[in-house]
């Protein structure tokens, strides 16, 4: 017995040390986004941007008005996008569960071009309002359609009516933006997916209910780790099933429709991550959600940074990018199949 709980510290230390390792890593990466680009800038320029002049140099400018913001909207989408892949593929016991792959990036999306097309929205804070509206639409019609039968839900069910949904909104989204021109100017950029000319403003309007939903998901690991057991199992331990998953579903909206809302439908980052989470660190959700936010975010500034000298000195949208890294992981995951244990 006093073996196994030293191994169990001895475990926990090695994961402790490995997610601070994980957070310096995301630091550099996110002092890298600041300082490098089509114009590099130095040490000395970027500390001198925390000290405006009157005038403002042209340096502090870019440095606090775009190129800090992107980084930090990069990290946070990316955090996001990867422990709702990993809540949603907890529930579901489904290892292809993601908001891109489940129509939720799509449902989202469709409900901003919906509003911008037919009803003139302009204003970010209605944008998250609207991008969380969307997300919960998609993710009910999901969960509704891959529930029908009489073996209820199961993991190949989900996934297809994703996928039908998935195609679904994109087609509406493809019709609006054909038969609006001003819909069409507005959301074409946006919806490629990227964090290129995103705003302190755009994140300011979303980062409150992101970081809450963060911190409901941690409080939730727990619960998620007996439910991962079975549902049988999950009820015979006294756990309401279906009162979890309500709730897990609630911070997955928030998560991925805010994502969509300062980002656009940036694809896979929560297929990718939670699969190379539980590779590293096992099955225990009070490790691999932390573990997915610090290496989300790693995988989406990164992303970012390698998209801006791909074709200099124009750059790759960083939804392209995580879209040429996802396919390949998609296809292998599908043809292994199995079960989230």
């Amino acid at each position: 017995m006093n073996t196994t709980i030293q191994q169990e510290r001895r475990h926990n230390f090695y994961k402790s040390i490995g997610l601070l390792a994980g957070f310096i890593v995301l630091l550099l990466f996110m002092i890298g986004s600041v300082r490098f680009g089509l114009h590099a800038y130095s040490w000395k320029q970027v500390i001198a941007s925390f000290h405006p002049t009157d005038p403002p140099t042209n340096e502090a400018l870019i440095i606090q008005t775009v190129r800090i913001p992107r980084a930090l909207i990069a990290a946070l989408v990316g955090a996001s996008l990867a422990m709702a892949g990993a809540l949603m593929q907890a529930i579901t016991r489904n290892p292809l569960a993601s908001p891109s792959v489940f129509g939720i990036n799509s449902g989202a999306a469709f409900a901003i071009v919906l509003a911008v097309g037919f009803f003139n929205v302009t204003s970010l804070s209605q944008f998250t309002w609207i991008a969380f509206a969307g997300a919960a639409v998609a993710s009910a019609l999901v969960y509704g359609l891959g529930s029908l039968g009489r073996d209820g839900l199961t993991p190949m069910k989900i996934t297809l009516a994703g996928s039908a949904m998935t195609a679904f909104f994109a087609s509406l989204t493809q019709g609006i933006l054909l038969g609006n021109g001003k819909a069409f100017d507005q959301v074409l950029f946006w919806l490629v997916g990227s964090v290129e000319g995103r705003t302190m403003d755009m994140l300011q309007s979303v980062y409150p209910y992101m970081l809450i939903a963060g911190v409901c998901a941690l409080l939730l690991a727990p619960h998620i780790n007996v439910l991962a057991m079975g549902d049988d199992v999950a009820k015979g331990l006294g756990q309401s099933t279906v009162y979890i998953r309500f709730l897990a579903a609630l911070v997955i909206i928030v998560l991925a429709g805010g994502s969509v809302a300062v980002a656009g439908p940036i694809v896979f980052v929560g297929l990718i991550i939670p699969h190379i989470v539980r590779f590293l660190v096992g099955v225990d959700y009070k490790w691999v959600l932390p573990y997915c936010a610090v290496l989300g975010a790693i995988l989406l500034v990164g992303a970012d940074i390698g998209a801006r000298f791909i074709i200099m000195p124009k750059e790759v949208h960083v939804g392209v990018m995580t879209a040429i890294l996802g396919v390949p992981f998609f296809t292998y995951i599908a043809r292994k199949g199995g079960l989230i244990k």
